[in-house]
């Protein structure tokens, strides 16, 4: 085997084509090692004992074959696009048989060729698939040559091959091949030169380690997964991180990704309660009493009331039917139409005009008499049943005297009367006196009785 050397060289030569651009885009680039077999019979031009007609005795692999025990055949190729792959291929064996006939010495055998190829893997199943049949033509020269004696000079070859690859996996490859190599020189041998290889590609970048090239990567500087083309989904909710509003956190898609923990319809980045349940118009907080103020801005998160009373309801503490934010009289039981005061009825006027009855006064005077204190008292408290109702105090007199000084007269002792009520709190705001001397007698002056009756200060309800 002086001329190993030729192989060598050719393989270098291999080599040496390989690592140009060998740093390009996904595994453009594949080397395929493996044994290669010579069968110089089936190729036609019928010779006895020599050559048979075209795929006579095609797997003959006994009588016909030339099979060199070893490594034998390298292969380097680059995907250049559609299905196309150029590539060389560097061979050596040891010729033995010739068809029938066997040659008094061993021819040792080198080859050198290129060829293109086209993958049927795409056209015939769809894209990607393990089995990947493909067709080739090309061209090489080869060399016959024996150790003793002269062999057959170097001849041109146009080739024609075809072949089928079995993917292990991403990078990784058996494959079977069959390449006719037609010699147009008289001295040249036709053959058949059949391969078993195993193949790895490579030269694909992978900037963030996350097994999917670059140009098939979306993400090519960030670790992803395949399902995203490369892009990282960090929160693993299925949802890739440039898609998802909370990448951080695992969510759902109908919230682009965020998560909604409190289960209310709202995500939690819009939820100002994220972890209670709420409603949307409150931001997602609860409103426990549905009166539109959220529980954490409600005094009374249990009781609906109004925002102006920090959600709490009015109390009505006296049970009229009136607030007592609307009731004057707030402790006092009254009506509706007195703004929740007590209303002040003819049966209350005429109880209290009966209590004046016994308010005495010394004779000829203004000057209440002491026994009257606990009538006047009296007097006072119911006055302040009704807190808003208002009185005046009316003066009266007999018609003994002259008319201007039974005026005068009445005018002090209704006076004396209002100053001793506003004394005993009564708000001299609700009072007012008035004198009206002799005009207005409830009885006949001509007897001592009915002037008796005359001399009297009563109570009348002046309007609010």
């Amino acid at each position: 085997m002086k001329h190993l050397s030729r192989f060598l060289v050719a393989s270098l030569l291999v080599f040496g084509l390989s690592s140009v651009n060998a740093q390009d885009e996904n595994n453009k680039w594949a080397v395929n090692i493996g044994i290669n077999a010579v069968d110089t019979y089936p190729v036609g031009d019928k010779v006895l004992g020599l050559r048979g007609d075209v795929f006579s005795e095609y797997f003959n692999v006994n009588d016909h074959w030339n099979i060199l025990p070893s490594v034998t055949s390298i292969n380097v190729s680059r995907y250049v696009g559609d299905g196309f792959v150029v590539g060389v291929t560097g061979t050596i064996n040891q010729i033995d048989r010739l068809g029938d006939t066997r040659p008094r010495n061993s021819l040792q055998y080198y080859g050198a060729d290129a060829a293109i190829t086209y993958s049927l893997r795409d056209v015939l199943f769809g894209e990607g698939g393990w089995f990947d049949p493909y067709l080739g033509v090309g061209a090489g020269y080869t060399w016959l040559e024996s150790d003793v004696t002269p062999g057959i000079p170097g001849f041109g070859t146009a080739n024609a091959q075809a072949g089928i690859r079995f993917w292990l996996g991403d990078q990784f490859n058996f494959g079977v091949n069959s390449n006719y190599k037609h010699a147009f020189e008289n001295d040249g041998v036709k053959h058949f030169q059949h391969t078993a290889s195993v193949g790895f590609v490579f030269g694909g970048k992978d900037t963030d380690g996350d097994g999917i090239y670059d140009q098939d990567d979306e993400c090519p500087e960030t670790p992803g997964l395949p399902e995203f083309n490369g892009c990282p989904d960090t929160d693993g909710d299925g949802i890739q991180d440039s898609k998802d509003a909370c990448p951080t956190t695992a969510g759902l898609a109908e919230f682009d990704g965020c998560p909604d923990t409190d289960g209310d319809g709202i995500p939690d980045p819009k939820d100002a309660c994220p972890t209670v349940a709420g409603i949307a118009a409150l931001g997602g907080c609860p409103d426990a009493d549905g009166d539109g103020i959220k529980d954490s801005d409600d005094a009374c998160p249990n009781e609906a009331g109004p925002r102006a009373n920090n959600g709490c309801p009015y109390e009505d503490r006296d049970g009229d039917g009136v607030l007592d934010k609307d009731d004057e009289c707030p402790d006092v039981a009254g009506t509706v139409a007195n703004d929740g005061c007590p209303e002040v009825s003819v049966e209350v006027i005429n109880a209290l005009n009966l209590e004046f009855k016994s308010v005495l006064f010394d004779f000829n005077k203004a000057s209440l008499r002491p026994e009257s204190y606990s009538t006047l008292d009296n007097i006072a408290g119911i006055m302040n049943e009704y807190p808003t109702a208002r009185f005046l105090i009316e003066g009266h007199t007999d018609s003994i005297g002259s008319d201007s000084y039974n005026q005068e007269l009445s005018q002090e002792r209704a006076a004396s009367v209002m100053q001793y009520l506003t004394g005993k709190g009564i708000a001299a705001g609700r009072l007012e006196s008035k004198g009206f001397g002799e005009s207005q007698p409830i009885a006949s002056n001509k007897t001592a009785a009915g002037r008796q009756e005359n001399r009297r200060v009563q109570l009348s309800l002046l309007d609010q």
